[in-house]
């Protein structure tokens, strides 16, 4: 890749994607972009260590099988050096033996995760690594009335109950736990919720406030989702 490289972003962690597969790198950058992360991307084991010389990331996600310099080589190079000794590393690999896992946590790799893999599940390891390195902070736990949220474990539970909610209605409860008792228009959750960038018709927040609804309104409960005419939503202990 050439052309001028954007400055890093000193608020969200950067991860170096080192995957030869097109696909899978555009799969990842995507999901990871979703979550907040910036994203660079090598396509072979010496370009990986190219791009970590020119700008240290937070984590790498190092495929095992490369052209040029194998993952475990690149690994185990990175590990030698000072600078990048504790830098954390997740291996990806179609390799699924279990010495193979052996082979690459001995070489120095932090976690080890099998292709195919499910992303809910790679998301969490990552996180769980920048926790460890200091390169994200705890997020801790959001709270209203009954309902409580614990974002580092991503659970949700109200009145002692767990709860389960897909991923928009969890990034929209998140919101309106992160501020209680305001009016959001349609307008305002898109872009908090969905992002600018991606497009999605207004009426969509309403289908996604009824599964809210549903998903945290269990029996015995008050309805803490407030609609307000033709202003928006709010979470509010005076519910509809």
């Amino acid at each position: 890749m050439s052309g001028v490289r954007a400055a890093p972003d000193l608020a969200r962690p950067t991860i170096l994607v080192v995957e030869d597969e097109a696909p899978l790198i555009t799969l990842l950058r995507y999901n990871l972009e979703k979550q907040g992360f910036q994203v660079d991307e090598a396509t072979d084991g010496q370009e990986a260590l190219l791009r970590v010389a020119e700008a240290r990331p937070d984590l790498i996600l190092l495929d095992w099988m490369l052209p040029t310099l194998s993952g475990i080589e690149v690994c185990r190079q990175l590990r030698r050096k000072p600078a990048t000794r504790d830098l954390p590393i997740i291996m990806v690999t179609a390799r699924t033996e279990d010495q193979d896992a052996v082979r690459a946590l001995d070489t120095g790799a932090d976690d080890y995760i099998a292709k195919p893999f499910a992303m809910d599940g790679l998301m969490a390891r990552i996180r769980a690594l920048l926790r460890r390195s200091g390169s994200i902070a705890t997020k801790g736990v959001l709270a209203f009335l009954d309902i409580s949220m614990d974002q580092d474990a991503h659970r949700v539970t109200r009145a002692g109950k767990p709860l389960h909610l897909g991923p928009t209605e969890y990034r929209m409860l998140e919101f309106f736990l992160q501020n209680p008792g305001r009016v959001f228009s349609r307008e305002q959750l898109l872009d908090a919720v969905w992002g600018r960038d991606i497009h999605v018709e207004p009426r969509t927040v309403d289908v996604h406030i009824r599964r809210l609804r549903k998903a945290i309104n269990i029996p015995g409960c008050v309805d803490v989702i407030r609609t307000v005419r033709s202003a928006g939503y709010a979470l509010d202990q005076d519910g509809d």
